[in-house]
């Protein structure tokens, strides 16, 4: 179960499957929660090896504390979630960060999984 207090955790782990090897690949990350949408930045925008492998296949998996969720991520194209994961992640991690993250706020890539109940994951 999704618990609302997850949002103010560090970071979350997000699976994805090779594009290639078709393996399971987790990194740790930066993430911001809106009810069941999981917002991430990408910094190194299309060039990194999660968003390529997302694109490939999108059905991610993602681990918050010992809670682990299904999801299909995608690239965010819409302006106004795009505007809402920059400003929830800049605004979560903005305190907690001793360098200036309005560039990577700004140009970031911005990618949303939406979750999906307990019982979906793999």
């Amino acid at each position: 179960m999704l618990e609302p207090e997850m949002a103010d955790d560090d970071y979350c782990y997000l699976t994805t499957r090779g594009r290639v090897s078709g393996r399971p690949h987790t990194i740790e990350i930066w993430f911001g929660l809106e009810a069941n949408r999981l917002y991430m930045l990408a910094g190194n925008r299309e060039k990194a090896d999660w968003v390529r492998n997302l694109r490939q296949t999108p059905r991610v998996d993602v681990r918050i504390r010992d809670q682990q969720f299904a999801g299909q991520a995608a690239v965010v194209e819409d302006g106004t979630a795009d505007q809402t994961a920059r400003t929830l992640l800049v605004g979560k991690y903005g305190p907690r960060y001793n360098g200036d993250l309005t560039e990577w706020g700004r140009t970031s890539l911005v990618v949303a999984v939406d979750l999906e109940p307990d019982d979906a994951a793999v």
